[in-house]
């Protein structure tokens, strides 16, 4: 296989002298683009706002538009119908003066409702002044602190109407059910905003700082640059990708919007620590929606393109084709859907990228979301090796049926191909064994079904044993619930599930051990090594579309395969919806920062995206970009064993795996690799996709390689910046 002769030019510049290809300051949509944002176009013209629960601005509209009931209890209904749309949609202050009527109304005359009705209302209108809160003081006037627990002193809300009218509502719930725990948590939430926790909470509804932000450490801070950087856009949920889109050795960054309305955005790395949005000029108009993004080179070109996954959680209306979008290596993308076989029309989040057969080319699996009343079986898209593909997925045994919300390629057994981890909701998740092409499920044999109700997934040698283990994130925990263990340490609900590999085709459920025993609603999630230390954390957005659930976002630090929360002193505990994560080393300074996409479900429930910048620390790290020649040009599936003798002359090792990382976040395949401390010799050892192996001695720390499968090992100088500050 040959790299496009245009881009075998701009790497090889790119690699020795860190210049990229020039850029296309505009475009015009092509053929491609142009039919697919159409149609696009067309799915959100024609949305039936009673089929989509997540269209509240059209919901909000259909109901205003009916006729008032003469009949009192259906006025009642269509009165609470608007309420919550105002609520949804982000009219939190008419919200919240529609419910206090509607409290009013019933009070006056109780027949119209059930007695618990009004607890009920009241909650609702709770839940409107703390979004108004957020509105007028986070989104608003946003900064970098804003919504992180523990609550700084910059972050504290200077219009205080939302949360003073959460503090009067909630108290007034408390006092009639002192053990509603999901008033008790809000209502630290409120004083918290205000500055007043701990001291002003009243002390019989009072949860400590360490329960509410979690733990303190001496771990260090992570401060969210985003808004300073460039990169603080406004989105409901969506995807994360960081790479190097452009060749110049910079990483850019682009997300998503779930939205069927909201664009695709691009943001180019200037190389001063800013990003400059090139979402126009990359030919991104009208390409919407999409829940999940993720990015391969699936025509061996030598660039990266994108996927972006549409219709999840939306049922029969989710049937709205996916985008594959070729990057033409000129600053433009291409929609070439159509044009590459991978047309269909299923609600989907879930894709993953490998090179199942080792023919030197990706292929695609799509695992779609089934229910009782429709079905939707999963896709296998075998890359024909010319920039199409077939679907395989009947005669390769991989077209499961089931609710499937992420899918991990694992070479779980070391036989040198990549078999197929698939998470279910509502039933067990299944492990597809490769034999020559075709997909067996040993998921009981292998042990690995649970969590029950499963979300996330990932797989990653999180032990450094040389072997690849799992993790499996819950989708189980309601904000009660997660009060409840918070408060009396007690679980009632599905936890995390790590299985360590134990070289055998079994797997061992070492959760417990572990320390992720925990309840941990998971939506976008990712890993990477925060403090270079050689061991993989990782990050878990937490949250579901209910604007109750205001918990943080959670850091866990892998501590030698013990995991510990480090969410309260990293300054990663963002009680925002978190989604698409991705961990990068985005300002090339040898440490990974930490990208996540905001934002909730409902249309109002919009945030601002994040960027954690990590403070760097004394470990050190080296940078490995693989490029394949007989293997995929983004060496997927590579294995990599950095050996590593201190200065007392002990020896250990530490082991990647060529990936994106996480189900729900892209991350560059350029691997960051952390070293320690004590790094006297440091050699490495990498195996092929297609079976060859090499191996290098004397990389020196802070150094950036490109490993070419076909002429080795080069180093490269990018130049270093750090992210211009203005605190």
């Amino acid at each position: 296989m040959q790299l496009r002769p245009t881009l075998c030019l701009c790497l090889a510049l790119a690699t020795v002298y860190g210049a990229g290809c020039s850029k296309q300051e505009t475009a015009s949509p092509t053929n491609g683009s142009a039919e697919m944002a159409r149609e696009l176009a067309a799915i959100a013209d024609t949305l039936d706002p009673n089929a989509n629960p997540w269209a509240n601005e059209q919901r909000l509209a259909y109901f205003s538009s009916l006729p008032v009931p003469s009949d009192p209890v259906e006025r009642l209904k269509l009165q609470g119908a608007v309420a919550r749309e105002f609520l949804y949609s982000g009219r939190s202050e008419l919200a919240a003066n529609a419910f206090e009527r509607m409290i009013e109304n019933v009070r006056q005359f109780p027949q119209l409702a059930p007695d618990d009705y009004i607890r009920t209302l009241t909650f609702l209108k709770a839940v409107a002044y703390l979004r108004m809160g957020e509105q007028r003081n986070c989104i608003d006037n946003h900064s970098g602190a804003v919504c992180i627990l523990p609550i700084q002193p910059e972050a504290v809300h200077k219009a205080r109407e939302g949360s003073e009218g959460a503090i009067e509502t909630l108290t007034r719930i408390l006092e009639e059910s002192p053990d509603n725990l999901e008033a008790r948590w809000l209502l630290n939430i409120a004083y918290s905003t205000l500055g007043l926790h701990p001291d002003g909470v009243p002390e019989r509804f009072l949860i400590t700082t360490d329960k509410l932000a979690g733990p303190p450490s001496d771990f260090p801070t992570f401060h969210n640059v985003a808004h300073e950087v460039g990169l603080a856009t406004s989105s409901l949920s969506g995807g994360s990708i960081t790479e190097d889109f452009d060749g110049d050795l910079d990483l850019d960054v682009v997300t998503s919007s779930w939205g069927l309305r909201d664009s695709l955005r691009f943001f180019e790395n200037t190389g001063d620590g800013h990003f400059v949005e090139r979402s126009h000029a990359a030919g991104f108009d009208g390409l919407t929606g999409g829940l999940n993004i993720n990015h391969a080179d699936f025509d061996n070109d030598g660039d990266f393109d994108i996927l972006v996954l549409r219709g999840a959680w939306m049922g029969e209306a989710g049937q709205i084709p996916n985008s594959l979008l070729r990057n033409n290596g000129n600053g433009t993308f291409e929609d070439v859907t159509v044009a590459a076989g991978l047309y269909s029309r299923h609600p989907t989040q879930a894709g993953a990228w490998a090179d199942y057969d080792n023919d030197g080319w990706l292929d695609l699996f799509i695992g779609n979301e089934s229910s009782q009343d429709r079905q939707y079986p999963s896709e296998l898209y075998h890359n024909n090796g010319d920039g199409t593909f077939t679907e395989v997925g009947a005669e390769a045994g991989a077209a499961l049926v089931g609710y499937v919300k992420a899918a991990a390629w694992i070479d779980f057994d070391n036989d040198g191909d990549q078999d197929l981890y698939v998470s279910l909701l509502g039933e067990p998740n299944r492990l597809l064994e490769n034999r020559s092409g075709t997909f067996t499920d040993v998921g009981d044999r292998a042990g690995v079904g649970m969590p029950y109700q499963s979300f996330p997934t990932w797989a990653w040698d999180y032990d450094n044993d040389g072997w690849m283990d799992l993790l499996a994130l819950s989708y189980q925990a309601s904000l009660k619930e997660y009060a409840y263990f918070e408060l009396q340490g007690k679980i009632n609900v599905a936890t995390p599930h790590l299985y360590h590999n134990n070289g055998d085709g079994t797997f061992a459920d070492v959760t417990d051990a572990a320390g992720l025993a925990v309840p941990l609603k998971a939506m976008g999630s990712n890993f990477g090594d925060l403090d270079n230390d050689g061991w993989l954390d990782f990050y878990a957005g937490t949250g579901d579309p209910d604007l109750r659930t205001l918990v943080p976002n959670k850091m866990y630090h892998n501590v030698r395969g013990r995991f510990v929360d480090v969410t309260a002193p990293g300054g990663f505990g963002h009680i925002q919806k978190g989604h698409g994560v991705s961990f990068a080393d985005l300002d090339n300074d040898g440490d990974e920062d930490v990208h996540a996409v905001m934002g909730g479900a409902l249309s109002g429930d919009i945030f601002q995206n994040v960027l954690f910048e990590n403070p760097g620390g004394e470990n050190g790290s080296i940078s490995l970009r693989l490029i394949g020649r007989t293997s995929n040009t983004n060496a997927i599936g590579a294995r990599i064993e950095v050996q590593i003798t201190d200065s007392m002359g002990r020896t250990h090792s530490i082991f990647r795996s060529v990936t994106s990382g996480g189900s729900f976040g892209s991350s560059s395949y350029r691997q960051s690799i952390g070293l320690g401390s004590d790094a006297a010799s440091v050699s490495a050892r990498i195996q092929w996709p297609s079976g060859t192996e090499q191996s290098f001695e004397n990389l020196r720390p802070g150094s950036f390689y490109v490993v070419d499968e076909a002429d080795g090992l080069k180093e490269i100088d990018p130049h270093r910046f750090e992210f211009a500050r203005h605190r």
